[in-house]
């Protein structure tokens, strides 16, 4: 049971590594991430924002808005790599310490 444990936290692991290599594919992207709209771009797509989400619409911030820095968002293509690149590094940080920390709590 002990090498099932083992092998699962190998691909978690894996998994994670993958998806940090592939994040600077995300440049060459053009328009917003699917699923990241904020009530002004779901109403733009479907015509009205839905009431759970008017109502949790102030519930988060981004750290990193747009991915990237206060008063960089007219910068030059290098700078918003740059911000692009930080965004993503914190981005992954959180979600390899809270993957961590579930993992230990589990354990």
């Amino acid at each position: 049971m002990c090498g099932d444990t083992t092998k699962s936290k190998a691909k978690l692991w894996i998994g994670l590594v993958v998806m940090i290599i592939l994040t600077p594919l995300g440049l060459l992207a053009s328009g917003t991430a699917w699923g990241e709209w904020g009530a002004d771009g779901v109403k733009g797509l479907i015509g009205y924002v839905p009431k759970g989400l008017e109502h949790f619409s102030d519930f988060w911030h981004a750290p990193l808005p747009d991915y990237t820095f206060k008063g960089w968002e007219e910068a030059p293509f290098l700078h918003s790599a740059f911000a692009y690149i930080v965004s993503a590094a914190v981005g992954v940080a959180i979600v390899v310490a809270l993957a961590y920390l579930l993992g230990k709590l589990l354990a």
